[in-house]
């Protein structure tokens, strides 16, 4: 059990989250939610030891083990993947280079009455029961599997750190949380750069583990899956619910209506009441109900009501221009890099309107493809894009290639014509960019802003064949359900590269799966396509028994 008592943190003299008091019971596995800013990071990251509060404390048993994976890290550059994965047991080794270096002091002090003594004894015996309960582990098997499980290959195992991008480092430090089995594990926000697979796979390893778990996370069928509690920031405290995500929501909609009505009670009784006393001030008969009132009014407690998203805006894409009944056809399609095959012979059409998704693990070609289709890299095959086919394109690096020098505002209106130019200032509203942030220069903005302001500028061009590449990665759930609620009413055709599930639900009507270097096409829904890959998986598992 780990307790958390009485947190406050501040910075610059504006306080984050004040007096922060629960407790995270064994196995427990918890939703930290709130909104952007609202100090969920902050809060994951005193639990941790990586920050201090400015009061309060953390409490956890002496040798409990409190993992966390942060956003953003760099791994070494000078070990393999497997070395690094490795180093999640260096606590063992320091265990064991304890034990032999108590053994040795103990070997050559004669005090055996004295405490200092029996504190040794008492040290070694801890350890050594600790040490031994593990020592048998094999640690090369435990670390293959884990590794597999994230989406590495075999292959990859004796491959430089240096050689992956920050999303398969960011799994490699995931990896050494897993291997070290801690009571605690701290994730903040571990499916950003994971394939639909490997998120699945993170479920039933955190579900089944002997560990509390505390997330932070955008996805919501990831939180709903695994978490039993979820705890939410709001407005400097908490509110603790022992539901999962989506009935968390519900109940947090029944609260802030109740908060509303009581506010709005006291608010009519503090208007009644300034009337009376105005009414009143000068009338000596009424003198002494005047001060009581006045009094009454001056050690009020107010009914505060939590933050709210005000902007109920339902963002639309223009209407699209009409293109031919196949605004795209694959032919044949092949790509290799030296002997690399990404894909062979791939074949498919799009029909008008259709919304389709690409999913498969990393790096089995679902960018090179989106890629050759806008024509940035060379190909062998026939691609044809059909009559007055418009693409838009949405690039997992479109944020980076914002002009910088610009401001919010400015990289709106360059692109905005016609009546939405009176809008700009709701869709950004929308996108969470209100008030000053609006005038804020691009090169300001954190990642996560920009993407949302990619998004928007996105939103803002008549085109007919839409594609999406891992558009969701740093947005929030509000952002993505408004982005989500656009896709479904647009009239044009729809590719989107996602491993967000929930947000592909409802939105797409067949699959392509990337694997095995070539693309399958699959019939349905995502959860139709994630119900059969089972029962595929379970034949093929039953044809090599």
């Amino acid at each position: 059990m780990i307790s958390i008592d009485g947190l406050t943190v501040e910075f610059g003299g504006t306080t984050l989250f004040s007096d922060v008091s629960f407790v995270i019971n064994d196995k427990e596995r918890i939703a930290l939610m709130g909104k952007n800013g609202a100090g969920k990071s902050t809060l994951l990251k005193v639990i941790a030891g990586a920050k201090n509060a400015t009061r309060g404390k953390v409490s956890a048993p002496k040798d409990a083990v409190i993992a966390y994976l942060p956003q953003h890290l760099l791994t070494e550059d000078d070990r393999t993947v497997f070395e690094e994965a490795a180093r999640a047991f260096s606590r063992l080794h320091e265990m064991e280079q304890e034990i032999n270096r108590l053994n040795e002091t103990l070997s050559v002090r004669t005090d055996y009455e004295s405490d200092e003594y029996a504190a040794i004894i008492e040290r070694v015996s801890t350890l050594s029961e600790q040490f031994y309960s593990v020592e048998e582990i094999n640690y090369d098997a435990e670390i293959e599997k884990i590794l597999l499980g994230l989406g590495f290959l075999r292959s990859d195992f004796g491959r430089p750190t240096s050689e992956f991008s920050g999303g398969w480092r960011m799994r490699i430090e995931l990896a050494k949380i897993l291997l070290q089995k801690p009571d605690l594990i701290l994730l903040d926000e571990p499916t950003n750069h994971m394939d639909i697979e490997s998120v699945q796979w993170l479920e039933e390893f955190l579900i089944n583990s002997p560990g509390a778990v505390m997330v932070i996370s955008h996805d919501r069928a990831f939180v709903d899956n695994i978490t039993t509690r979820t705890i939410e920031v709001t407005m400097g405290r908490i509110y603790d619910y022992k539901v999962n995500y989506s009935k968390y929501l519900e109940l947090r909609k029944e609260r802030r209506e109740q908060q509303q009505k009581a506010f709005d009670e006291q608010q009519k009784m503090i208007a009644e009441t300034n009337e009376f006393i105005e009414r009143f001030k000068g009338t000596y008969s009424k003198t002494l109900q005047v001060q009581s009132r006045v009094k009454m009014l001056e050690k009020l407690a107010l009914v505060e009501v939590d933050e709210v998203d005000t902007s109920a805006l339902k963002l639309r894409f223009p209407p699209s221009p009409r293109s031919g009944n196949y605004p795209l056809i694959v032919e044949e399609l092949s790509k290799s890099y030296d002997d690399h095959v990404v894909f062979s012979n791939v074949g498919f059409s799009l029909e008008r309107g259709e919304k389709v998704a690409f999913v498969g693990k990393n790096g089995e070609g679902k960018s090179t493809l989106v890629k050759a289709i806008m024509k940035e890299i060379p190909f062998s095959g026939k691609l044809t894009l059909g009559h007055n086919t418009h693409i838009g394109y949405f690039a997992q690096n479109q944020a980076s290639m914002l002009d910088e020098e610009l401001t919010v505002f400015q990289t709106i209106d360059d692109v905005a014509v016609g009546e939405i130019r009176t809008k700009i200032k709701d869709m950004l509203g929308a996108f969470l960019f209100s008030g000053d942030e609006i005038q804020k220069k691009v090169k300001v903005l954190s990642g996560g802003e920009r993407t949302r302001l990619a998004m928007v500028k996105l939103l803002l061009e008549p085109v007919n064949l839409l594609i999406l590449d891992e558009p969701t990665n740093h947005l929030d759930m509000r952002t993505k359900d408004i982005l989500k609620n656009a896709l479904i009413d647009y009239d044009g055709t729809l590719i989107v590269v996602s491993h967000d599930r929930d947000f592909l639900d409802g939105l797409v009507g067949k699959v392509f799966e990337f694997g095995n270097k070539r693309v399958k096409e699959h019939i349905g829904d995502i959860y139709s396509f994630l119900k059969n890959k089972k029962l595929e998986n379970l034949k093929e598992l039953e044809r090599k028994q």
